[in-house]
Order: C-alpha cells, then sequence, then structure tokens
C-alpha cells in the first residue's frame, strides 16, 4: 500500500513528521520489524502539508508477524506478505528524511534507532536530520503532565481529536494537531498568566475577580440608574472585629491571590472608576480589552 502527492524539494527549513509501525518482540533476543512508514513534510511558517508518503513493509522474517494482530494497528501476515521489502522503498524514505528536521512523538528513542536499522540492514547510511523534534519531550517539559501519561492517544483524548488510530500516516497527522492545540494553549496563558496558569484548566465555570469587578450586574449606580462617576468606597475590615482572624467568605468559589503586586488596593479603585467615566460614552469591550493590563498591575 502506498500514498503520495506532490513532492517537494529536500529543505532544511522543512520539517518531517514520521512514524513508524512495528512487530513488538516477545522473547529475549528479538528484534523489532519494520511494518509501516508514514511520513508528512510541513512547512514550519504555515504549519502546511507540502507532501505526504505511506507504505506497508514486509519484513525479512515474515513468521515475526502475528497472523492476527493483537494490536489496534490490525496489521497482519496476510497485510504485508505482498508489500515491498525495506530496500525497494529505501531511496524514497531516505530523500523524504535525509537534510530535513524529523518531528515525532518519542522518536528519539524509537524510531530514529529503527530507521538506523533498517538501513544497517540493507547496508546503507541512513538519513541524516538537521535537527530532531520529539513533541513527547517537548511537551513534557513545555506542557507539563496535564493530559495524563502524555501518550499521542491521551494527548488526543483530551483535545477531543478523536483515538489513536495506530496507522502511521494517521498518526503523524494526529501529531501535528496535538501540537497545534498544545502552543495555542501555552500562548494564551503566557499572554495572561497570572489568570490562565490556575488550576482550573478546562473548567468554563471560572470567574476572576478582576472580571467580576466590572460585570455590569456590580458596577455602582445612582439612583436614575445610570453608572456613579464617584470612586468607588472601600470597607476594612476593623481589627476588633470578631471576625478577626476568619477569611472572609467569597462568592467565587476560589481563594486565590489578588494580583495587586504592583500596587496598593487604593490606586486599583481610582483605576477602575476612571475606566467606568470612560465607558459612558464608549463601548465597554473595547475599553476593557484596551486597559486590562493597567488595572491589573
Amino acid at each position: 500500500m502506498e500514498e503520495g502527492s506532490s513532492s517537494s524539494s529536500s529543505s532544511s527549513s522543512e520539517l518531517v513528521f514520521f512514524d513508524l509501525e512495528t512487530t513488538v518482540p516477545n522473547k529475549a533476543g528479538q528484534r523489532f520489524w519494520v511494518l509501516e512508514f508514514g511520513a508528512i513534510v510541513v512547512c514550519p511558517r504555515k504549519l502546511t502539508e507540502l507532501e505526504s508518503y505511506c507504505t506497508l513493509i514486509r519484513p525479512l522474517d515474515l513468521s515475526a508477524v502475528a497472523s492476527k494482530s493483537s494490536r489496534c494497528h490490525g496489521i497482519t501476515q496476510e497485510s504485508v506478505k505482498n508489500a515491498p521489502f525495506f530496500h525497494q522503498v529505501a531511496d524514497k524514505i531516505f530523500s523524504l528524511l535525509d537534510g530535513r528536521v524529523w518531528a515525532g512523538h518519542n522518536i528519539h528513542r524509537f524510531d530514529c534507532v529503527r530507521i538506523r536499522e533498517a538501513f544497517a540492514d540493507i547496508g546503507k547510511p541512513p538519513p541524516v536530520p538537521v535537527g530532531i523534534i520529539d513533541s513527547l519531550g517537548v511537551l513534557t517539559d513545555k506542557f507539563g503532565r496535564r493530559a495524563g501519561n502524555m501518550k499521542m492517544a491521551t494527548l488526543a483524548s483530551y483535545f477531543g481529536l478523536g483515538e489513536q488510530k495506530h496507522r502511521s500516516l494517521d498518526d503523524v497527522r494526529m501529531n501535528l494537531e496535538v501540537l497545534k492545540h498544545c502552543a495555542t494553549v501555552l500562548f494564551l496563558e503566557s499572554s495572561l498568566p497570572s489568570v490562565l496558569e490556575g488550576g482550573w484548566h478546562g473548567s468554563p465555570a471560572v470567574t476572576t475577580r478582576s472580571r467580576s469587578v466590572l460585570e455590569p450586574s456590580n458596577l455602582p449606580t445612582d439612583p436614575n440608574g445610570k453608572w456613579d462617576r464617584s470612586p468607588p468606597r472601600i470597607t476594612t475590615r476593623s481589627r476588633s472585629s470578631n471576625n478577626v482572624g476568619k477569611r472572609p467568605s467569597s462568592s467565587l468559589g476560589y481563594h486565590r491571590a489578588v494580583p495587586y503586586a504592583r500596587a496598593g488596593l487604593g490606586k486599583v479603585t481610582d483605576r477602575v472608576a476612571n475606566l467606568l467615566c470612560k465607558a459612558e460614552h464608549k463601548p465597554l469591550g473595547s475599553l476593557l480589552i484596551k486597559h486590562s493590563h493597567s488595572l491589573l498591575r
């Protein structure tokens, strides 16, 4: 089985996501045999797919392939008995991999090793990458273990991308989509870390204090129903109160330090009051976007 699309010239600026399906040794001394190779060439600036290739591969030892696969990829002896041997597709695989940045999930410890073994079997030098991006290592370091064990199937489930099919071409495309989703989350968190880096990931019901202060239902009004331009009154808890030492109740359902590290509470309330005065003749949404960072400083 082979799938292809329009070819592109090899370039060190391009990424090639690749994945192998292999036999699984069940006895000591047995080796892995490559059963399928799949790859997509990706433009790193647009993350668009430029070229794809996928082929089943018949191993030299066909008996190493189960007659009935217990793995979810479903590759059996019947599937690969008429597939090309590795030496018949080696030149195509070499042209895809050599001189490009290699990308994939757990490729450092597995797929790269299997590629070198397969080329050694046929007495040819293996392709050489200009760099390697192993998404398992990258995501474990940058995204953390919020998605579980960091396996591709778990990450795909976390983002609602469907089930992993354990077929090479499907898996590399899923790998790219997982990276896009993770990158988007990390970008958003870096844009507003004090709000988004809390422990509420995935909970749409969370309301932050800075947001609740500016919601229409909480805005001060005068008797005519218009916004009151006077500065908000601040009520402090007396030290002689019977509630000294007790934490005030909160309707927000969580407890987190208010991000007022750079200014006193009085300055913050003055900024809110000024913002509300400006909002009388302007859309509130645009003002919130424009002034949100200054309010939290």
